[in-house]
């Protein structure tokens, strides 16, 4: 195991901005649902573990419920005591259908940096030039 050279606000930050935790590195995706199975600078292997896609799938799901929450919450207390139902219902059904996809590729980029700051990178999982 290497030591990680990188201070975690600074995996969190390329995380948050949809770059490489490791090198800082965009275009990750070929599209929007279709990551690259490793970094195209540092040679990182996205998927570090068998299973690693649960973690950002947590990360999604905790976003798209909280934002969904917002969205009911939001919309009750400022149409209280006239709730319009309708409008309301129509919100939340396009929170609950488009924050999942649009947060995807940040669910996939942020998990990985929780994973590095949680277990560092070994001495085989990036390129010579990044150890």
């Amino acid at each position: 195991m290497i030591p990680s050279r990188h201070p975690n606000r600074q995996l969190w930050w390329r995380g948050l901005t949809g770059r490489c935790p490791v090198c800082g590195q965009g275009h990750l995706f070929r599209h929007w649902f279709r990551m690259l199975d490793r970094c195209p600078r540092c040679g990182l292997r996205f998927e570090r573990t068998e299973g690693h896609w649960t973690g950002d799938l947590g990360i999604n799901t905790i976003v798209s419920f909280g934002a969904l929450l917002l969205t009911l919450l939001g919309g009750f207390l400022l149409t209280y005591p006239d709730v319009p139902a309708t409008a309301l219902l129509v919100s939340c059904l396009a929170v609950a259908v488009l924050v999942p996809i649009l947060f995807f590729p940040l669910s996939k980029t942020i998990w990985l940096a929780i994973d590095l700051q949680f277990r560092p990178l070994g001495s085989d999982e990036v390129n010579e030039t990044y150890r």
